[in-house]
């Protein structure tokens, strides 16, 4: 179970006896537990066999001709950028409506770090106002050198629009799908690189799959593949061709550049591997859960999800807006109200522009005003495969009776 401090342990009761229902968690079954059992009972425990067949498995999933797995998808996010080359004087775009990893990772770089706000509609990067903010930077010499988009909830941002301008303004992209593993655009899986040079997945326990913790970089580029291979380990290399002298026997390693320890281990992975296997009856789900959310919520004074005819959601999160004009309660009064009946609603996410961190390094109030109006009437309300139907239907009813709207 995730250490998440917004999250209850899930299925017990608490002390007022109440059956909380989170926000999102994991689906672990008696095959989840056989294939880590199995390891453990193998000679592998670190990074060995199972890593690579969980990489198989995304990379075959999605399209992408290779993957790298990782310890958590800002360890992916990371290594990342620095394949791409993202250094000092470099700048790095993300967007406002996104964990702070989505940023940091530019930080981590030495990069300088800036947002582009989001679309109305879909709460992803707007490709207008990217558009808008190129045709800024470039006569003033400040253009990206890398772009991340993010598929805020799970819904592809529009990449190739993104691509277009990529190829115009010579940028990289890389993907953040942390929410979108097992999405499409356009009909082709999130994932594929077709519109990006890399993509980053999260397998943390909220996330559509989980390894316990975990991420993994897909590409379709076998010299990226081979960097990030090594940056996740030390930067170390067994490859004689990359060495700077002969090897002096079969145990011979050379480190060729600055590394870290983001490996993942084989008993994440047989997690992650076996989880794969229902990836689809998970999005599925999702899916069927997010159209009755739909039907549940027609009447109630909020805005519901719009979802992209071009985009199939993998629906990590289920986000309503709280419509400002119907006089009723603030946001923390209806989240506060849910709570106190057991629904772990949430908040995604804080504009990262308004983190102290980024404050300090001049961005102010009004730097983003789609990311900041969305921000304060967003409610994220319970979704995940192991929701019954009556949770759901518990879940809509409190929230109507939270707003005042009799059923």
């Amino acid at each position: 179970m995730s250490k998440h401090p917004s999250l209850p342990v899930v299925g017990y009761p608490d002390p007022a006896g109440q059956n909380l229902i989170p926000y999102g968690r994991q689906s672990i079954n008696e095959a989840d537990i056989a294939a880590v059992t199995a390891v453990l009972k193998s000679v592998w425990l670190t990074q060995g066999p199972t890593v690579q067949r969980f990489e198989e498995s995304v990379a075959r999933h999605c399209g992408a001709q290779h993957a790298v797995a990782v310890n958590s998808a800002t360890s992916a996010l990371h290594i990342a950028c620095l394949a791409a080359g993202l250094g000092p004087g470099d700048i790095l775009w993300t967007s406002p409506n996104t964990f702070v990893a989505s940023a940091n990772c530019g930080v981590y770089c030495g990069a300088d770090v800036d947002f582009v706000d989001i679309d109305p509609r879909t709460y992803n990067m707007s490709v207008e106002r990217l558009q808008e903010k190129l045709s800024r930077a470039e006569p003033e010499g400040k253009l990206p050198k890398v772009v991340i988009p993010v598929h805020f909830a799970g819904q592809s941002c529009d990449m190739e629009g993104i691509a277009r301008l990529a190829a115009r303004y010579g940028f990289t992209v890389i993907e953040d799908a942390s929410h979108g593993i097992g999405g499409r655009f356009q009909g082709h899986a999130i994932g594929g690189c077709r519109h990006c040079a890399m993509t980053v997945f999260s397998f943390h326990p909220v996330k559509i799959v989980t390894s316990g913790e975990g991420g993994m970089v897909t590409t379709n580029s076998a010299e990226l593949q081979q960097r990030l291979l090594r940056l996740r380990s030390h930067g170390i290399t067994g490859d004689p061709k990359l060495m700077t002298e002969e090897p002096h026997g079969p145990w011979y390693y050379q480190q060729i550049e600055l590394g870290f320890n983001y490996r993942m281990t084989d008993l994440q992975a047989a997690l992650g591997a076996s989880q794969m296997e229902r990836l689809d009856e998970f999005v599925q789900r999702r899916q069927h859960l997010a159209q009755r959310y739909d039907s549940l919520l027609q009447g109630l004074p909020v805005v519901l999800p719009y979802r992209h005819p071009d985009a199939y959601s993998a629906l990590h999160l289920y986000v309503v807006r709280l419509e400002s004009e119907h006089g009723g309660k603030h946001r923390r009064e209806v989240l506060e109200e849910l709570r106190a009946q057991g629904i772990q609603a949430h908040v995604h996410y804080i504009p990262v522009h308004l983190q102290p961190f980024y404050r300090a390094r001049g961005f102010r109030p009004g730097d983003f005003p789609v990311a900041e109006n969305y921000y304060r009437d967003a409610l994220t309300i319970p979704i995940y495969p192991a929701m019954s139907e009556a949770q759901q239907d518990r879940v809509a009813s409190t929230l109507a009776q939270v707003l005042g709207v009799s059923g």
